[in-house]
């Protein structure tokens, strides 16, 4: 399997969870959720590349988010 590229989007299908691959670890991807927070480890196996629908609705609720002035 090939291993996602850093800045790449993926969704741990463990629990739904899309995240921004920040780096590999060992044996695990190292993924933060968009804009921010704190990250986790996911078995390649565990993830997939995100759709561009989901893709798209993590940045718009980033931006929502930023838009409130809350910080991520």
């Amino acid at each position: 399997m090939t291993l996602p590229a850093k800045g790449s989007y993926v969704v741990d299908t463990r629990f739904g969870r899309i995240g921004e691959v920040m780096g590999h670890e060992g044996p695990y991807v190292q993924l933060r959720p968009p804009g921010g927070g704190r990250e986790w480890d996911c078995p390649p196996s565990d993830a997939r590349e995100a759709t561009p629908r989901e893709r798209l609705a993590a940045r718009t609720a980033l931006a929502n988010a930023r838009s409130r002035g809350e910080r991520r």
